[in-house]
């Protein structure tokens, strides 16, 4: 019942914050709502005790009786990854299936060693002495780029089709990859004796991220038969809801990637289901359902975010730190997309507005703060919990309310119609 009571509460509040920001705001719903709990939680921080100690109590125990990393990670993470996963297109991300692969694996690792080296030799500066294993686990859980935020922001910028593909992919697969190395290097920082040969790690990516994929292709592919079978919209749902619900119990079971098991499950569900006539009743409460979770759990996850400060003691003596994270995470995010475009330039060209959209578009959100507070309690625990606060809302705000105008589609176009001629050109 005490989780009832808690997510009641969520839910209440976060509707609240929704209007409150349709009505005065007027920013997108999900950064509307964070917005206004970080505004709450300052005020709360600076006077709550004083003001409204019973307020302040009873949200800090709310808080306090919620475990984020548990709850986002094991529970609203694969509702709100399947639902993104219904949405793309196979085909798209066939096309753009180099740039997805190298981004999500080469492009998380380069970023990840450009961050830890960067914060080693950086925070000495201001005082804040973090040993170079810890700057390496802060590098592994801020460098995957958070799907939940990508595709709730990218619904507002109206780029290319094969830009969207390219960001959206690249932050539903980095997942397998990220969870591998934050796990690896988080064992060394905590003292436990990890195998770093290839051949380890290499089947321990195969083992989280095949094994997930897999998972979810096959529960894909037998509920896909089921519902071909009998075509009513009730039954969809409710077949919908127990992939989700039991793959993520198999998953675990089997210790690999509930993520990417809803990824790939809702992928194949997505697209095999619009290969058989399915009814339009069906196929329109399918949809409609999907995106009503979508924009439920979306509105109380930023509001977790934005309550997330209350549990953060002394942030404002990290806020310095957390300015450099913030510019060591850009510098990072930038060399790991440009450096693989380079690579990749003899097949596929990227354009140098499509780089700059790759490079702003790589938006941190709840699953590094989840990966941040799942770091065992150390005297650097609250370092790297702050560092990650910062740049995530940096992320969120900044980069998620100027993403739509930095995302120009007629020059996106116009360069990529460029590209085009100068390729065809060379293959002649």
């Amino acid at each position: 019942m005490e989780l009832y009571y808690s997510f009641s509460a969520l839910i209440v509040l976060a509707s609240i914050f929704a209007y409150l920001n349709h009505r005065f705001l007027k920013l997108p719903n999900t950064i509307g709502i964070m917005v206004i709990a970080i505004i709450v939680s300052i005020f709360l921080v600076l006077f709550g005790e004083a003001v409204l100690p019973r307020t302040f109590g009873h949200l800090n125990q709310l808080m306090n009786s919620i475990d984020f990393t548990e709850v986002l990670m094991g529970a609203m993470l694969n509702f709100l990854l399947f639902a993104g996963g219904i949405h793309i297109n196979i085909d798209d991300l066939k096309e753009q299936f180099r740039p997805v692969l190298i981004f999500s694996t080469a492009g998380v690792v380069i970023s990840t060693f450009i961050v830890g080296f960067g914060m080693f030799y950086l925070l000495p500066l201001v005082g804040v002495h973090l040993p170079f294993i810890y700057c390496l686990v802060f590098g592994a859980l801020i460098s995957p780029t958070d799907p939940v935020a990508v595709l709730s922001i990218l619904k507002q910028a109206k780029v290319s089709k094969s830009l969207e593909t390219k960001v959206a992919g690249e932050s539903l697969f980095n997942d397998g990859m990220a969870v591998v190395v934050f796990t690896v290097v988080l064992q060394l920082a905590v003292g436990k004796e990890v195998d770093l040969g290839v051949e380890s790690i290499g089947l321990l990516l195969m083992k989280e991220a095949g094994g997930g994929l897999l998972l979810g292709v096959l529960l894909g592919w037998i509920t896909s038969r089921l519902m071909r079978e009998v075509d009513d919209y009730i039954i969809s749902v409710l077949v919908t809801l127990s992939v989700v619900m039991g793959g993520y119990l198999i998953a675990r079971q089997m210790h690999i990637s509930g993520p990417l098991t809803m990824v790939a499950a809702g992928l194949f569900m997505g697209n095999f289901n619009v290969r058989f006539k399915m009814k339009s009743i069906t196929q329109d409460y399918l949809i409609k359902f999907w995106e009503l979770i979508d924009e439920i759990l979306n509105a109380v996850l930023f509001l977790f975010i934005g309550f997330e400060l209350l549990m953060i003691k002394d942030l404002n003596h990290f806020i310095i730190p957390g300015l450099i994270a913030i510019l060591v995470v850009l510098a990072a995010r930038f060399i790991s997309i440009w450096g693989p475009s380079k690579f990749m330039s003899f097949r596929t060209r990227f354009s140098p507005q499509t780089i700059k959209v790759l490079f702003w578009g790589g938006i941190r959100g709840g699953v590094s703060i989840a990966l941040a507070m799942s770091i065992p309690k150390s005297e650097y625990s609250n370092i790297i919990l702050s560092i990650t606060y910062c740049v995530v809302v940096f992320s969120i705000i900044v980069q998620g309310l100027t993403i739509a105008k930095v995302a120009n589609p007629n020059k996106i176009a116009e360069e990529e119609g460029e590209l085009e001629s100068v390729a065809l050109e060379d293959h002649k």
